[in-house]
């Protein structure tokens, strides 16, 4: 997400920077290019335009001028601007274990509602909650079996009354259901609408009344931008929603809905969707994503998704070995299962400082590579991921035809074994490894 518009803005940041003293006419032509690359990203006008004013009355101030670096103060400035526009503090769902909760996701029919119903609960089920999703998308077809396919998987219940055509009985009959469970959260996944309509918006007004929900979450495709955001307005008018879920931004999003929505709406980007797995749902923190936008990483959220799929105790062994230098093929795999646990590579390598935008332009992580890397370490006998040293020139012929590789991919990965080994026995602290999943 965001890559063209990180490019776009490292090219404008770096003349900039190369300027040791700038003038009121670098700051013009500098803040005319970010107009540009802004409205390109399909950021709402009237936005850019205040985006704009604010940071040229700031940028062109005294303490700017004649510091030692004004680019990078200008930089900076345009960094917190992005953090302002998006919302100063991630939003925070509070949902006590101790009582009934309630979310209604709401949207527009292709928006990824059902989808992101599973992936929400299955990401609350962590926090010691006990979800359960509610059927309440009666019109679309097979909307109710995508629900249920989707909750069988996770093994979460979903309470659904295929004959009935009134939502609000359906969803009298989920409060019911769960009175003598353990569900203490209710996830209700709505109808929605090619367009925004009397009826739907009628429909929802009064699944409000009924269930008082804790959270209604808008749930919006980002790669329609700017209609996202009309539509996200339209709906925060006629039914006041908490906070907006974004899906699909890790497609061809060009990220004007994640500039725009917060400003034109006044409620917070709660969510984001990160890709198809259920798992793919992160939270949306306003200052990791300016993080990324210039290009400056996301190391937290890297942090965060090692430590989620990272054992500690396997963790400590690994470093054990490593200091005994005993690391082997078996670890490297187990390490590379690890990696791509955390999801897409191209996107891990986003979060890295200065791997953004123009670094990122035409580098494609294929995933073929990595299982090229899996055949190989397969091929190999037990004895032989314990024991590198031992393959010789015909274990490495064997391997190569076992795996349906190449021996120079043999040697290639033997040769990179290696390196990374030597590199590894540089950290002499444990500390070092604990909590985040090693390079391959």
């Amino acid at each position: 997400m965001f890559n063209s518009l990180s490019e776009r803005f490292e090219v404008i940041f770096k003349k900039l920077r190369g300027q040791g003293k700038l003038t009121d006419q670098n700051i013009k032509d500098a803040m005319r290019e970010v107009r540009r690359a802004l409205l390109e990203a399909d950021v709402n006008f009237r936005i850019v335009k205040e985006f704009i004013e604010e940071v040229s009355r700031k940028a062109v101030g005294t303490e700017v001028m004649k510091s030692l670096t004004p680019g990078h103060q200008v930089v900076k400035i345009v960094h917190q601007q992005l953090i302002e526009l998006m919302g100063t503090q991630n939003f925070k769902v509070r949902l006590p274990d101790n009582r009934l909760n309630k979310i209604m996701l709401v949207g527009l029919q292709g928006s990824g509602k059902t989808t992101t119903c599973a992936k929400l609960a299955s990401r609350v089920r962590k926090n010691s909650l006990n979800p359960a999703l509610v059927a309440c998308d009666i019109y679309r077809p097979a909307a109710v079996h995508q629900l249920q396919v989707l909750g069988k998987q996770l093994g979460i219940p979903v309470i659904a009354d295929e004959k009935s055509r009134n939502v609000l009985k359906i969803a009298q009959k989920a409060l019911k259901d769960v009175q003598k469970t353990d569900t203490n959260l209710l996830i209700f996944d709505t109808a929605g609408r090619l367009h925004i309509d009397a009826v739907l918006m009628k429909e929802l007004r009064d699944m409000k009344k009924l269930l008082k929900p804790d959270y209604i979450f808008f749930v919006a495709d980002a790669m329609t931008g700017q209609d996202a955001v009309n539509v996200a307005k339209d709906f925060n008018d006629q039914l006041e929603f908490d906070g907006v879920i974004l899906t699909k931004m890790d497609s061809d999003a060009r990220g004007g809905a994640a500039l725009s929505i917060k400003a034109v709406t006044g409620k917070p980007v709660v969510f984001v969707g990160s890709g198809e797995k259920i798992s793919d749902l992160e939270e949306f923190h306003p200052d990791r994503m300016a993080n990324r936008i210039l290009g400056m990483g996301d190391v937290l959220s890297l942090i965060e998704k090692a430590e989620e799929t990272m054992n500690v105790e396997e963790a400590e062994k690994l470093v054990k070995k490593l200091q005994k230098n005993q690391f082997t093929f078996t670890d490297f795999l187990a390490q590379l299962h690890q990696i791509q646990k955390m999801g897409p590579l191209d996107q891990l390598m986003g979060m890295i400082p200065g791997m953004g935008g123009k670094a990122m332009k035409g580098l494609k992580v294929d995933e073929k590579d990595i299982k090229h890397v899996e055949a190989i370490i397969y091929s190999m006998t037990q004895r032989e991921r314990e024991k590198p040293t031992l393959i010789n020139g015909s274990r490495r012929f064997r391997i190569a035809r076992g795996s349906g590789t190449s021996i120079q991919e043999v040697n290639r990965l033997l040769k990179q074994f290696e390196q990374m080994k030597k590199m590894m026995k540089k950290f002499n602290n444990p500390n070092a490894f604990k909590g985040a999943a090693l390079p391959f």
